[in-house]
């Protein structure tokens, strides 16, 4: 049995319902801290069990009779969020699963000035120590991410933001198919998961990268409405978030994507990711599209 986490949430969602179209329900199985918000999965027969990452026995049950797990990387940051992978890493471990896999970034880097980074690149550590054979999916940046980057410019026409450098944006459907085929053997004949998706993988990544500038482009062409980049000192970007609400731990947050976007951590384009789906990844213009409206 496949067991996947988080499924609650958008990419575990959408990586259960690619599993379902390659596997018969029986063989699936999640677990979320409330099954109550993934009535559609119990509904078509995927084994819905309660598992929290703060409750390490519970984890056990969810994940057992795994063959393989894949655990999507927790909302937190910080001591908890690695708390809560190497819990899950354990209990994957203890139902016997022969495989776990994981949700990191390309950009993981005990050195990051993005913080999540530093717990993808602790999590790896915890991932080669367990014992178990593993791959460690290295996601690129979420489209979505930038996207919401943009949202305010969608409203006042200006992108006020920090200095930063290019980004591979990369859309969540893409690598939620890619965790199920690496789930699903990666397509190598026998089933194995090998090569590229054993240990870290290469970046998976969209076949682009694209600055803050050029998203301000692709969104003026897209809306009709001229949407124009501005470069705010990043002590002033900090503060305004903090004024208007943000708390100081997420403002560091939002800050970290530009100071480590301009030291080239999220730059690297790689084919591994249209080599895996068979063909190209989607577009960020594409992606784009669907959630910007333009002008009337």
């Amino acid at each position: 049995m496949i067991i996947v986490t988080g499924a609650s949430g958008q990419l575990g969602g959408a990586t259960v319902e690619r599993l379902l179209e390659r596997l018969p329900a029986e063989q699936v199985g999640v677990s979320v801290r409330d099954p109550e918000k993934v009535p559609e999965f119990a509904a078509r027969g995927v084994r819905v069990r309660r598992g929290d990452f703060e409750d390490p026995a519970s984890l056990v049950h969810a994940f057992e009779g795994a063959s393989r797990v894949l655990i999507v990387s927790t909302a937190t940051t910080g001591e908890v969020a690695v708390r809560h992978h190497r819990t899950a890493i354990d209990a994957a471990k203890e139902a016997g699963a022969g495989r776990i896999l994981y949700t990191s970034h390309m950009g993981s880097n005990p050195a990051s000035p993005f913080a999540p980074m530093v717990d993808h690149a602790a999590t790896e550590v915890a991932l080669r120590d367990s014992g178990v054979p593993f791959t460690s999916l290295r996601n690129g940046f979420y489209a979505a991410s930038g996207a919401m980057l943009l949202d305010n410019a969608l409203r006042t026409g200006e992108l006020a933001v920090p200095e930063d450098g290019p980004v591979s944006w990369t859309a969540h459907a893409d690598l939620a198919e890619a965790a199920a085929l690496a789930l699903t053997g990666g397509g190598e004949p026998d089933g194995s998961t090998g090569g590229e998706l054993d240990g870290l993988t290469p970046a998976l990544t969209g076949s682009e990268v694209i600055d803050m500038a050029g998203m301000a482009e692709i969104a003026s062409e897209l809306t009709g409405r001229t949407i124009r980049r501005t470069v705010v000192a990043d002590e002033a970007y900090r503060a305004g978030l903090v004024a208007h609400g943000v708390p100081e731990p997420a403002a560091d947050l939002l800050l970290g994507i530009f100071v480590a976007s301009r030291q080239g951590e999220f730059a690297e384009v790689d084919p591994a990711l249209a080599r895996l789906l068979g063909r190209p990844p989607v577009p960020f213009r594409e992606f784009l599209a669907t959630t910007v409206s333009p002008a009337r």
